[in-house]
């Protein structure tokens, strides 16, 4: 048995460097991760920001049509 944990020891050191760079790897990928979910974030932002300036028009015209039917129910009674 101590001879099989003798014969792994390398290949667990060898594992143990191969994640330690693995994690230093994610370290460093890090902040650019976080940066194209800020990003992202933003676009979503953009795209909310113009669907409610589309439905703010939208409600503009329904108020002044509403308007428009206002007066000439007004005028015309």
């Amino acid at each position: 048995m101590l001879l099989l944990l003798l014969q792994l020891l390398p290949l667990l050191q060898q594992l143990q460097i191969q994640l330690l760079l693995l994690l230093l790897l994610l370290l460093l990928l890090l902040p650019l991760l976080l940066l194209l979910l800020l990003l992202l974030l933003l676009l979503l932002l953009l795209k909310l920001l113009l669907l409610l300036q589309q439905l703010q028009l939208l409600l503009l015209l329904v108020v002044l049509h509403l308007l428009l039917h206002c007066y000439c129910f007004y005028y015309y009674s």
